[in-house]
Formats: structure tokens, C-alpha cells, sequence
């Protein structure tokens, strides 16, 4: 995996950045594990837009991913690499001994040919998955469940990994990509290895045009808006906000501010806080 850049030709290829696709192996998808998505727009069930600057971008089909790895104790080849739409990760698409044809997250480093395995006994080896308490501390693990048997629910981006920290009683201490360590079951399954597509978050979109692909419609700052849409908005030139700090078009505070629920039940089980991001973020611009 690597990327290309290309030759300033034209404003959009000046910064323009694309993955070589160098670990796609298959380019057709298994129809079988297909399935149509309908894209809602940032629409709710009534066609009121509740998520702003969402609509357009190509035609997808989705993937049926197996996130549980449920399959226990048979053995799996993987027969492909494939390029999801979906997400920055890649899949692999595995075929069981059995005959069972399933896709999974691509782990880095997993070859084409490879057999790997889920269950409790399974060796601890890339692409296999097992039972937090069965991982042995320090290990890189990827799609971790967060309730036994749901399937796995966080590290799954391009490029995540967490590390097994600590083992006590019915838990598991990892530490996530954020930085936050935090417990989880002993008994919910993860992958080993550390997911695919590494150099996803360096990639340069370019142009405008590629974020339409995306499905993706233009946002502008609240500051260059007129008052009537945004409390940022108005006055005679590039005018500061007039207020003590951000807020959302609707009036609440925003770029800092706290959105977590306090009486979560599960912030019991986090052990240290992610670290704290900067008020816009990486690349980030007002609401």
C-alpha cells in the first residue's frame, strides 16, 4: 500500500493524493455478501434534513461484514483483498472449509493464502480472533466487542490498533487509539493485528469535486453567514463572533464543549480520559 501523487497539471491535482490500491487483489464484489443502502440524505423518517450538508455522492453497494467472528474452530483461507466504498479500511474476503463465504476487516500484513481462525484456542497470530482473556498483554488487537457476542464496535477505522494493557478479574484493560484506557469484558472477542490501509489518513482529497463523490455537500463558517442563519453572522467585514465562545446554528455551545452524558454507566469502566483535542481539531472550522 502506498500513495500516488500527481503532477500539478490542473488546480484539483495540485494537492491531489490517491491511494495506489497496491493490496487489491479482487475488484468485482462477492454478490452474495452485497446488498443495496439506501443513502438517507442526513433526512429523517419525515424528509426533514436533521443532519446538515449530506447528499449527492455515487452509488454504493454495502458489504456484510462479519464483525462477530462467530464462526468458532473452523478454519478460514482468506482468497482476497478487497476495496470497500463504505470505509477507509480494506476487506478480506475469507472462505471457510466448510464452504461459508465471509468478509472481515482487512488486518495489516494479512496475505492472500493465509488460514486463520476464531475461537478461544486459536493461536495468536494476525487475523485471528479470541476472547480478551485468552490475548496476552502488549498485543495489537482491532475490532474489539464492547458486549459479549454483538460483535466488535470500536477500533475499526483505517489504520486503528489498541494494546492489551492489564488483566484483573472479569476485565480487560486496553488502551485505544484516543489514548483513553478504559476495561472491557474478558469475555468479548477481538482480532489480532492492527487494521489495514495505514497511509488512509494522509491521503489529500484535492478538490472539492471528490468530497461531492463522498456524499458529501460544501459547509461554509458561521462567521461569513448573515444573521438570520447563524449567531456568528453579520457585521461589517471579517467581524469577531460577539459572543464568549462558539456556538451551533441553533445556539449551544460548540468546538470544546463537553457532550458526554454524565451519568453513562459505562464511564465507570474508563480508567484514564482520551487526551484532550484542540477547540477546532485537525483541520477543523467553526460550525
Amino acid at each position: 500500500m502506498g500513495i500516488r501523487i500527481y503532477r500539478p497539471l490542473t488546480p484539483g491535482s495540485r494537492q491531489r493524493s490517491v491511494s495506489d490500491f497496491s493490496e487489491i487483489t479482487k475488484t468485482e464484489p462477492e454478490k452474495s455478501l452485497t446488498t443495496t443502502k439506501h443513502r438517507d440524505k442526513g433526512r429523517n423518517n419525515r424528509g426533514v434534513i436533521t443532519c446538515r450538508h449530506r447528499g449527492g455522492g455515487h452509488k454504493r453497494l454495502y458489504r456484510i461484514i462479519d464483525f462477530r467472528r462467530d464462526k468458532l474452530n473452523i478454519p478460514a483461507r482468506v482468497a482476497a483483498i478487497e476495496y470497500d466504498p463504505n470505509r477507509n479500511a480494506r476487506l478480506a474476503l475469507v472462505f471457510y472449509s466448510d464452504g461459508e463465504k465471509r468478509y472481515i476487516l482487512h488486518p495489516n500484513n494479512l496475505k492472500v493464502g493465509t488460514v486463520i481462525r476464531s475461537g478461544p484456542d486459536a493461536p495468536i497470530e494476525i487475523g485471528n480472533a479470541l476472547p480478551l482473556e485468552k490475548i496476552p498483554l502488549g498485543t495489537i488487537v482491532h475490532n474489539v466487542e464492547l458486549v459479549p457476542g454483538k460483535g466488535g464496535q470500536i477500533v475499526r477505522a483505517a489504520g486503528a490498533a489498541a494494546q492489551v494493557a492489564a488483566k484483573e478479574g472479569d476485565y480487560v484493560t486496553l488502551k485505544l487509539p484516543s489514548t483513553e484506557v478504559r476495561m472491557i469484558r474478558k469475555e468479548c472477542y477481538a482480532t489480532i493485528g492492527q487494521v489495514g490501509n495505514l497511509e488512509a489518513r494522509n491521503i489529500n482529497l484535492g478538490k472539492a469535486g471528490r468530497t461531492r463523490h463522498k456524499g458529501r455537500r460544501p459547509q461554509v463558517r458561521g462567521s461569513v453567514m448573515n444573521p438570520v442563519d447563524h449567531p456568528h453572522g453579520g457585521g461589517e467585514g471579517k467581524a469577531p463572533i460577539g459572543r464568549a465562545g462558539p456556538v451551533t446554528p441553533w445556539g449551544k455551545p460548540t468546538l470544546g464543549r463537553k457532550t458526554r452524558n454524565k451519568k453513562k454507566l459505562s464511564s465507570a469502566l474508563i480508567v484514564r480520559r482520551r487526551r484532550k483535542s484542540s477547540k477546532r481539531g485537525r483541520g477543523g472550522r467553526e460550525s
